[in-house]
């Protein structure tokens, strides 16, 4: 055995084995440092690294209520935000990407994947930028399913839930779906910068060139060295600077909301009151609450306002249990 057989070796040649020993295990140690870094490099240039394709999918129904996903590339939305993680660390999310619970990565039940949100905890004005990479939340009455880490930074992990606006990012969101279906995106010019006219023709015709005569009493210019550090009227275009980088954590001031259960939104308000009139029989707070829109003017059927998450969730489940599954959670 090897280990017996060290032991009756001579003594001069033990110094001889222990360095090549060690420079066997030097080079295994170097092979496995360059194994590593061949890893982490070919993963960060990898798009995506976890395998995940575009997405938009079919409708699906969840829990009696029907979910319709679509491109989107104006969505805005404000409701109860929720957050996952253990359980789900390390499983594929619905677009084939693999979940990690310490990305900065969300779910949403009806947005093409992948896109980029921004979302804002209402309460304590932290917005972060995430990437939408999977579906759900199927509990009623959340809009978003936040990663762990992305419950953290926003500041309601321990909570479990908040209230939250979600906006997508166009450009980046079209920039995800182009590199996921390996086209080219060009964004659109920005219209609030200053659009130059085109340069005029420059004038054609003969030149003629002569040579004049210095005025009297003018002195001859020094001689200039090359290389020598000269004084210049005109000032040199500094280095184009790096684009700021945006700060993973942006807080703007908290503003106040309300919670309301919504049931409906009609055009007409015919429809909207009528709505109104069979909640109110069963439900204290039912109201129309008119919003324009698009410049359309939008009824809004309404209970509440609700002092609380934990009681809106337990309306909205009395609200659909009585025959209005399309009902929702919205904070205004």
């Amino acid at each position: 055995m090897m280990g017996n057989t060290m032991l009756f070796r001579p003594a001069g040649c033990w110094g001889g084995t222990l360095a090549i020993c060690l420079a066997l295990i030097l080079s295994g140690c170097a092979e496995t440092q360059l194994l590593v870094h061949t890893a982490k490099t070919a993963k960060s240039h990898s798009a995506p690294a976890s395998g995940g394709y575009y997405k938009v999918g079919n409708a699906y129904q969840i829990k009696g209520v029907w979910y319709y996903p679509k491109e989107e590339w104006d969505y805005v939305e404000t409701g109860i935000a929720s957050w996952y993680g253990p359980g789900f660390h390390g499983k594929k999310t619905a677009n084939g990407e693999i979940f990690d619970e310490n990305d900065l990565t969300a779910a949403h039940r009806t947005l093409q994947m992948p896109s980029i949100v921004r979302v804002t905890n209402l309460d304590n004005g932290r917005s972060i930028v995430v990437r939408i990479n999977d579906r759900g939340p199927f509990a009623h009455g959340r809009i978003i399913d936040m990663s762990r880490r992305g419950a953290q930074l926003l500041g309601f992990m321990r909570q479990g839930t908040a209230k939250v606006r979600v906006e997508l990012l166009e450009p980046e969101s079209r920039q995800e779906r182009a590199d996921a279906l390996g086209e080219t995106y060009a964004p659109p010019p920005d219209p609030t910068l200053p659009t130059a006219p085109p340069p005029s023709a420059a004038p054609s015709g003969s030149v003629q060139v002569a040579v004049l005569n210095a005025p009297d009493g003018a002195q001859a210019a020094p001689p200039v060295v090359v290389g020598a550090s000269t004084p210049s009227a005109v000032p040199t275009r500094a280095a184009s600077a790096t684009p700021p980088v945006r700060p993973l954590v942006s807080r703007t001031p908290p503003v106040p909301t309300e919670i309301f259960i919504q049931a409906g939104s009609f055009e007409d308000p015919a429809n909207a009151h009528r709505l109104t009139g069979r909640l109110g029989a069963f439900f204290h707070g039912a109201h129309v609450q008119p919003a324009e829109v698009s410049g359309k003017t939008y009824y809004r059927v309404r209970i509440g306002p609700i002092s609380d998450v934990d009681n809106a969730d337990q309306l909205l489940e009395r609200v659909i249990v009585a025959g209005y599954p399309g009902s929702r959670i919205v904070v205004d």
